[in-house]
């Protein structure tokens, strides 16, 4: 009876340790390929398809990777703009456009295409727990140049990168204010809503702990702190703009609410209907989606544009 027992006990022991192993390794599984990668892309923009003129220019990140950035400039810039893409893209060239606008209302540019994408090095997509440091590389940059000495820097973002854009605030107190579309809380928080989609509740359920043990293992200790559902209850008194579209399908309209409910009251929000992951289907040229375009000049003017006193 005793030896029954212990080979009962052996084998759920077996199992239970199977099953550990599985849960530990299936994150990876996906993650993985998604990651483990240099983003190059096919499409890239130019400046001067937009009438623009921008300057090509890298920054080196206290890690040692040479990012590659473009500044569009402006006389007497009312602020600079950091501009920020995707997990995968499109390239952050596609902001040009967005360039071209606030070029319009007297607003510089810098399009920085994050580590691992792009001219920039790098060949792992950190999934913002690191790229705040590309960010940081620019900002020194800008920073050590007289033509933005005391100019209001504000960094924007859409996906991946409005989640980098909440990082990178939270982290860099230098940074003046913040935009952001279509960010996720946290990377875990949208995995495990996405793998809830497709595979059993129950499985995506006792995964949870095991997506943030797999985060740890190959982020660091940044898995755990640098993350946007943190960063952004570091806002203080700067200006922030959060949108998001109802439906997302790439990252879930939840996402939206645990940020908002963690941010300061003050922080202004655009929600659009439908499945609109880069809030405007004019993302190329904004100044084709007045309302879109006129949210952000406005909420630009309205913090960053100085006033004249009598």
């Amino acid at each position: 009876m005793k030896k029954k027992k212990k080979i009962i006990l052996g084998i759920a022991t077996g199992l239970v340790a199977i099953i550990i192993a599985g849960l530990t390794i299936l994150p990876f599984i996906v993650i993985n390929p998604m990651v483990n990668r240099h983003c190059d892309f096919s499409h890239v923009w130019a400046a001067e398809d937009f009438g623009l003129t921008a300057y090509h220019f890298f920054a080196e990140t206290e890690d040692g990777l040479k990012i590659s950035s473009y500044e569009v400039p402006v006389d007497n810039p009312k602020a600079v703009i950091i501009c920020l893409s995707g997990i995968h893209g499109p390239s952050v060239t596609a902001y040009f456009g967005h360039a071209r606008l606030f070029t319009a209302h007297g607003y510089a540019t810098v399009l920085l295409d994050m580590r691992a994408h792009g001219e920039s090095e790098g060949n792992r997509i950190c999934l913002g727990y690191k790229e705040y440091l590309d960010v940081k590389a620019v900002l020194q940059y800008l920073k050590s140049n007289p033509a933005y000495e005391g100019v209001p820097i504000v960094v924007m973002g859409v996906s991946m990168g409005g989640a980098t854009a909440i990082n990178s605030i939270g982290e860099l107190p230098e940074i003046d204010g913040l935009i952001s579309l279509s960010a996720y809380s946290s990377w875990e928080e949208v995995f495990y809503e996405n793998m809830k989609t497709q595979a059993p509740a129950f499985l995506a359920l006792i995964s949870k702990p095991f997506i943030s043990l797999s985060s740890f293992l190959k982020y660091g200790s940044e898995s755990c702190t640098v993350k946007p559902i943190k960063e952004i209850k570091k806002l203080g008194h700067r200006p922030a703009l959060l949108m998001h579209s109802l439906d997302d399908s790439q990252v879930p309209y939840a996402n939206f609410e645990r940020l908002l409910s963690q941010a300061p009251e003050r922080v202004e929000t655009f929600v659009r209907e439908g499945d609109k992951h880069f809030i405007t289907e004019s993302f190329i040229e904004p100044e084709q989606d007045n309302e879109y375009a006129e949210v952000l000049i406005n909420f630009l003017n309205k913090h960053f544009c100085p006033r004249i006193t009598q």
